[in-house]
């Protein structure tokens, strides 16, 4: 849904892509944003929604040691990330896997542990969305994802990540348990929201940066809905009550094969486009 910023395009489209020159110490951190990107996208949803619930609820280790352990390894992943100077697949969805998860834990945290309730806790997580959103276009006139050339803007988008996760998983559970219509229905739900900006950016002339950020929000509490409906346990699920043990693994086969393919790809772009060319090889 979203492209590199036209060079003159409409009124509308310029007040969320126009941009001011910036050093080019980067290369593109960023993936296109295609059929693959979206599937990587919705089995990190689902996969981190999963396997956030295995370690988060799990008695040996506590709630409070698992959004630690989440933290350090989101933390070094976005190291690994951060000093590339080009995208490069593995690194850049084992990024977004930690964030997934990580940001599952941080709104459970708020739920679960500071008894924040569901309404509240997705309303803060919207609120401070958009303040990223405003600091980043504030700053850097865009909010295109293939503007990621500079170390400030890749961290504006890794923060808008980060609450886009935060912000799904509390309004999946908003929507599936304070409202009370199941993790089935939610899914449906969140299904029919991100039709919304796809229905619009392809027939209606939306803005392609605001369809792109609406989709990409929307996949989150997509996938953890589809995630929770197949996995969470009995007296807490409303599903199939699989486990999430068993909806971790699965989702992570699939991630790991997309992911796999994607790498597959970039590889043999790199090879014909030869090295100087490459927007996708290592640092």
């Amino acid at each position: 849904m979203d492209s590199p910023p036209p060079a003159g395009g409409d009124a509308g489209a310029m007040t969320l892509t126009r941009e001011r020159p910036a050093p080019t110490a980067l290369l593109q951190k960023v993936p296109e944003i295609t059929v693959s990107f979206w599937a990587a996208k919705l089995a990190t949803t689902a996969f981190g929604e999963a396997f956030s619930d295995f370690v988060f609820f799990n008695d040996y280790l506590g709630q409070h040691l698992a959004i630690l352990l989440g933290l350090a390894f989101f933390a070094v992943c976005m190291v690994i990330q951060f000093t590339r100077r080009r995208y490069v697949p593995a690194v850049y969805w084992l990024g977004v896997t930690a964030v997934s998860i990580f940001g599952t834990m941080s709104a459970d945290f708020l739920n679960q542990d500071l008894g924040m309730p569901l309404w509240a806790s997705t309303l803060l997580l919207l609120v401070l969305q958009g303040a990223v959103f405003t600091a980043w276009y504030v700053t850097q006139k865009t909010l295109n994802v293939h503007s990621i050339t500079t170390h400030l803007r890749e961290l504006f988008y890794w923060l808008t990540v980060l609450f886009t996760f935060a912000l799904g998983t509390a309004a999946g559970d908003f929507v599936s348990t304070t409202l009370g219509l199941g993790t089935f229905a939610a899914t449906f739900v969140f299904l029919a929201a991100i039709l919304v900006p796809a229905v619009g950016f392809r027939w209606l002339r939306m803005n392609e940066v605001l369809a792109f950020w609406l989709a990409y929000t929307f996949t989150r509490p997509l996938g953890a809905s589809f995630a929770d409906w197949l996995g969470v346990p009995a007296p807490y699920g409303d599903g199939l009550q699989l486990g999430t043990s068993t909806t971790s693994l699965g989702f992570g086969v699939i991630l790991v094969g997309v992911v796999a393919a994607l790498a597959v790809r970039a590889r043999r772009r790199d090879r014909s486009n030869g090295p100087a060319a490459s927007p996708v090889t290592a640092r």
